[in-house]
């Protein structure tokens, strides 16, 4: 940043309505005496006159009324300080203005408490110096001596986000006569007293004041560990003793406002969109998350938004394509492969057209029957069942077929039906929520009638939910046509990949060979009689 923009920056804080000086690059300020700007923000003609004498000088913001803010420094590389510490008092999830310092510390901005004796304070927790009446900060764009800068972190700049008050729990830790209140935790008479005698000095239950001293209280109530019951009782006491009182009715809504707003507070809006995001899957945009959190309101909002941002930097997360707001969330599991111990038996499965002579079937294997309509895949697949329901336990889940149907189709084989022993289901959609992971799962068919490059992954869904058993998967085919609808997609996850047309099935994917001979597009000709019974005059060829 050049001199001038520094200059810029430091007439846009005045502007804001802080109290801007000009600090040396030893921190100290050029002023011998700036005491009176902690009662009046100096002119625009007097920064104007210091940064012509000192063009190095950085932007100092006096802390305290005068500006209406305080400051929180945080510098991690104090030999006292403690991480666990600065989020005890300082969530991840905080969503205030931010300065990130040249030498990796942070530097929060708060809301000044009105009418608090908070001064420029000693350290009094490792690592972290609050700033408030009588003390500075120093401001974004400065640059220290070595040249090393200050700036906004991503998103949490004055323009991007408003002032917040202090954390409650600090903000105990800082005054006194608040933390006194938490003291008197075991009789509510004692509380109250306590309260009576800091309501001066702390806060105002006047006319114009009542509903903010309302919640100020019952944050420090809230934070303080006290039940909600015990709460209500003081709350009420101070709302008839205001000037003037609340009616009992109305007193009633502000006590209710006020102990929500309290709650609100103590949310942590980072670690609760880490937790939703860990198991969101596909692809989401900030607003399923608002809603998901519940998240309301215009801070809780931006507060989602501040998380976001910081799981993308970290690469938590990714963006789907040019679309703004639109993410997933970034999968670095991965289970090792134990080739070693692993026992390679495939599964003792009979096929129509005596595919098993070809090709070997493995648990966990995805194959796929793609046809042309009135091409046999139903009785393909009732074949398969009929032949393996002895040794295996199959579940048919069939989109097509309902109970009259399917008795009659079963009733074509000349097996008397009692003597079926599977499970069919009827099933149209979501066939992931209901794969058997250790079973025979035939899926009779996957129903796609638009935007078919979904397949794909409607198969891979289907895939993970396997675990030593295999999925069968009818898919349509087009007349003509060399793949399933999904075209290459459907062939990413199978291991056998076989298409049907009227009297001609081919393998056309086929990872698993039985013997050293490559059945990769070999066919076989067959008639079908009686819808349930396959004649071939040869065996495969090409």
């Amino acid at each position: 940043m050049t001199d001038s923009s520094i200059l810029k920056a430091a007439l846009g804080y005045r502007a804001k309505g802080f109290s801007v000086i000009p600090i040396r690059g030893n921190k100290k300020p050029f002023l011998d005496s700036w005491k009176e700007y902690q009662e009046r923000r100096a002119t625009e003609n007097e920064i104007r006159e210091w940064w012509n004498q000192y063009p190095s000088a950085m932007i100092g913001i006096v802390t305290g009324p005068v500006s209406g803010i305080c400051a929180v420094d945080i510098d991690r590389y104090a030999q006292d300080y403690n991480e666990a510490t600065e989020f005890e008092y300082f969530p991840d999830g905080l969503v205030t203005p931010t300065c990130e310092t040249p030498r990796g510390g942070t530097h929060l901005y708060f809301k000044f408490p009105e009418d608090s004796p908070l001064t420029i304070n000693a350290r009094g927790l490792p690592g972290i110096d609050f700033r408030g009446d009588g003390g500075y900060i120093i401001a974004p764009p400065s640059k220290n001596g070595t040249g090393r800068g200050y700036r906004w972190a991503e998103g949490l700049s004055l323009d991007d986000v408003q002032l917040q008050p202090l954390p409650m729990l600090y903000s105990n830790y800082l005054n006194t006569s608040i933390r006194s209140i938490r003291r008197c935790s075991n009789d509510i008479t004692e509380r109250f007293q306590a309260l009576q005698n800091v309501t001066d000095a702390t806060v105002s239950f006047k006319q114009g004041k009542r509903d903010d001293s309302l919640f100020h209280v019952a944050n420090c109530l809230i934070k303080g560990g006290m039940s909600e019951g015990d709460a209500r009782y003081i709350l009420d006491i101070l709302a008839h003793n205001c000037s003037p009182p609340f009616s009992p009715q109305e007193a009633q809504v502000k006590i209710d406002s006020a102990l929500q707003r309290a709650k609100r507070r103590e949310r942590n809006i980072q670690k609760e969109v880490e937790e939703w995001v860990s198991v969101t899957t596909g692809y989401w945009n900030v607003t399923e998350c608002c809603q998901a959190l519940q998240c309301v309101t215009k801070e809780e909002k931006t507060a989602v938004r501040v998380a976001v941002h910081r799981l993308y930097k970290a690469e938590n997360i990714e963006k789907h394509g040019s679309r703004n707001g639109v993410y997933r969330t970034v999968d670095t599991q991965c289970e090792d492969i134990d080739f070693r111990s692993v026992i390679e038996t495939p599964l003792d499965i009979k096929w129509p057209f005596r595919i098993e002579e070809l090709v070997q079937i493995m648990p966990g294997n995805i194959v796929i029957v793609a046809d042309e309509p009135n091409a046999g895949k139903t009785a393909f697949l009732l074949n398969l069942v009929k032949e393996n329901m002895s040794r295996h336990e199959i579940y048919y889940f069939s989109s097509e077929m309902g109970a009259m149907e399917m008795k009659k189709r079963l009733s074509k084989f000349e097996m008397p039906l009692e003597q079926w022993r599977f499970h069919p289901k009827e099933r149209t959609s979501n066939f992931a929520d209901v794969i058997k992971p250790n079973a025979i799962n035939v899926i009779d068919f996957l129903e796609v009638y638009d935007e078919f490059y979904k397949i794909g992954g409607l198969i891979k869904e289907i895939y993970d939910k396997l675990n030593n058993g295999i999925a069968v998967i009818a898919i349509q085919k087009n007349k003509g046509a060399d793949y399933g609808l999904g075209g290459g997609r459907g062939l990413e996850k199978a291991r056998l990949y076989l298409t049907m047309e009227p009297g001609k099935a081919r393998i056309v994917k086929a990872k698993n060979w039985k013997t050293f001979e490559n059945p990769n597009g070999m066919i076989i000709d067959f008639k079908l009689a009686q819808g349930c019974k396959f004649f071939t005059d040869k065996g495969w060829h090409r």
